[in-house]
């Protein structure tokens, strides 16, 4: 693989003092993740944006959640068609091998692949249009919502309420993975969805009996 390049040198450096600080003093507890094996209780589904720190948020450690990330912290629904689903393989894999108790959406403020689909939708974005785009097909599952929020004018408050869409699009394609209902009608798995302020450091829950969410 000739284009492969050795390791940006700050990145070596955080490496190092990373290994001769925090390993150094927790050599144990590293040994006892890498001997015993993951069980983490939840897993979080998050978008990829570089801004959303998960473990910070809940000030978690190795171990604590299986985390997946992809644009705009979307679940696709049910689809056992042969193609390639990565998000779908890491449902299923902490669902049934890991048997994670709780499953999180989280969204989050001035999410980029939300954004991209509001000018989708509001033709603003030839270029996701196109056949050729990854992130305009994968921002397709959501615009179908794009309805709910149409008749917001303020630019802000509707990319908000587009956030937030996304996230229970999100938990009602987990409700169509059978293996997934089963354990959340068993009682031993429950579904979460949580809404990000970036900027402010908020973070809101959906409450499925007013369907708002709310603050935390």
């Amino acid at each position: 693989m000739e284009h492969a390049k050795p390791l940006p040198s700050y990145l070596v450096q955080r490496y190092q003092g990373w290994k001769a600080t925090t390993y150094e003093q927790n050599q144990p507890w590293y040994r006892h993740l890498g001997a015993q094996g993951q069980h983490p209780r939840a897993m979080i589904i998050s978008c990829c944006d570089s801004r959303v720190h998960v473990t910070a948020i809940f000030g978690a450690d190795q171990g604590e959640f299986f985390i997946h990330r992809n644009i705009a912290n979307l679940v696709p629904p049910f689809a056992p068609d042969g193609d390639y689903h990565g998000t779908s393989a890491a449902v299923e894999y902490a669902v049934g091998a890991l048997k994670v108790a709780h499953l999180i959406v989280l969204g989050h403020s001035q999410c980029g692949g939300v954004q991209g689909c509001i000018d989708m939708c509001e033709g603003q974005a030839p270029h996701l249009e196109a056949k050729d785009s990854f992130v305009g097909r994968w921002m397709s599952m959501l615009k179908p919502r794009y309805e709910k929020v149409a008749g917001i004018e303020n630019a802000e408050d509707k990319a908000r309420s587009f956030e937030k869409q996304a996230v229970l699009v999100s938990l009602e394609n987990l409700l169509t993975f059978p293996f997934v209902q089963e354990r959340v009608e068993a009682g031993d798995l429950s579904l979460h969805g949580l809404w990000h302020n970036i900027g402010e450091g908020g973070l809101e829950c959906f409450n499925p009996e007013t369907e708002e969410f709310d603050p935390l």
